[in-house]
């Protein structure tokens, strides 16, 4: 696995998980349960993570719909 995005705002990797889901691209969310760790205030952010040979197919996706990668 190799990670794709980094973001606290859960629209955008929801997002970047949906388009990825339509390109037939599987992805894993880490870091989502940070929350408790937190308590909700999302300061920690997520990382949408992609097989690394499907990486390079994953980051034209991003760019193509101008989502920004945060790393």
């Amino acid at each position: 696995m190799k990670e794709l995005l980094r973001s606290t705002d859960p629209t955008i990797i929801a997002f970047a998980t949906a388009l990825l889901q339509g390109e037939d691209i599987d992805c894993f969310q880490m870091d989502v349960n940070m929350s408790i760790l937190e308590g909700g205030i999302g300061i920690f952010p997520r990382r949408l993570m992609v097989h690394s040979d499907l990486h390079d197919a994953a980051v034209k996706v991003m760019a193509d719909n101008d989502i920004p990668l945060g790393l």
